[in-house]
């Protein structure tokens, strides 16, 4: 018998996941429901973006050989006291509440659920292009305090279409995918910079330099992965390569964007309008020069939040456990969350 402990919260939620290892055999499955996101995650011991739980794992681990977990700090402390465990299955795209270096130590295996948010986020990516573009929110609010604008058929009032644009991917993975299909179903010419693309998954895009795809972008949307190489990779030098009037979108990770760049350039109309999804400091501060920058738009951190990506994550994991259980080989984990 396999002692799992189901480490769920109110997203990933404890029943999805019981419900996805149901078909699975030879499981005493317990369960523990963290208080994520009605409580926000931060830094926990020596591990990031995890709830506050330590001592709830601490009492719960003793026996247990498999944890289940989004949101579980899975620190030095916590499975200094999980002598039997042998397999940690984090629900996200990568095991940043884990510590990794230490659960090698001790010989445990960490899995994580690569892609379980990719149709989220890349729809989200769209969503947020699009009332960049037409500058549904403001138009929204405006029509909510009783105005109605016909001003705004004025030719430079007027939002701009996706159809026959230029849109520069930065990243390539899962999301820059599929937003790469989305963008060529509304007609825009797609261009990708990223250097471990594989060529074969181009479909359509064209893979070009860095500097290439700023000047010829009319929309740049953000799909890389935060690492040392590509922390701040955007700020005032790259957006002044765009061509004027440009859109950005960022629904990737905060770190790769100067904010700062980003508002003045909104306020010197360089850019046309930008929409976020994250930010390089969360929740978005007070002082924030985004909060009164023009044509922008903002959401908090949601892209990847969807029922199907929830229940796409619990089965992804069921699937970890089994492919773990029957043995099979799969490839490394990385730290990344995206």
């Amino acid at each position: 018998m396999t002692r799992v402990l189901v480490a769920g919260d109110h997203f990933v939620t404890p029943a999805l996941v019981v419900d996805a290892l149901g078909r699975l055999t030879g499981l005493d499955v317990v369960t523990h429901t963290g208080p994520w996101p009605y409580t926000p995650f931060g830094r926990v011991g020596d591990v990031d973006e995890a709830s506050d739980i330590e001592d709830e794992l601490v009492a719960l681990l003793p026996g247990v050989d498999v944890v289940i977990t989004q949101m579980a700090p899975l620190t030095e402390r916590v499975l200094a006291a999980a002598p039997a465990l042998k397999l940690i299955v984090v629900t996200r795209g990568g095991p940043v509440n884990v510590n990794l270096a230490a659960a090698e130590a001790r010989g445990i295996e960490v899995r994580s659920t690569p892609g379980r948010n990719a149709v989220a986020a890349a729809e989200h990516t769209i969503a947020l292009l699009l009332a960049a573009l037409r500058m549904i929110p403001a138009t929204h609010a405006s029509v909510l305090a009783g105005e109605w604008r016909s001003d705004l058929y004025a030719l430079d009032a007027v939002g701009s279409e996706l159809g026959g644009t230029t849109a520069g991917l930065v990243g390539y993975g899962a999301i820059g995918r599929r937003v790469a299909r989305i963008l060529r179903a509304f007609d825009a010419t797609v261009l990708v910079h990223d250097p471990y693309a594989d060529p074969a998954t181009l479909d359509g895009a064209e893979a070009v330099t860095l500097d290439e795809l700023l000047s010829r972008s009319q929309v740049l949307s953000l799909h890389a992965r935060l690492t040392a190489e590509t922390r701040g990779m955007i700020g005032a030098k790259e957006l002044a390569r765009l061509p004027h009037g440009a859109v950005l979108v960022n629904s990737a990770r905060g770190g790769l964007l100067d904010y700062r760049a980003v508002a003045e350039a909104l306020e010197s109309g360089r850019l046309r309008a930008a929409a976020f999804d994250v930010f390089d400091v969360e929740p978005l501060p007070a002082d924030s020069p985004l909060r009164t920058a023009p044509r922008v738009v903002l959401t908090p951190h949601l892209a990847g939040a969807t029922v199907q990506t929830a229940r796409r994550a619990a089965e992804q994991a069921a699937e970890a456990l089994e492919t773990w259980l029957t043995g099979a080989a799969v490839p490394p984990v990385t730290s990344s969350a995206t």
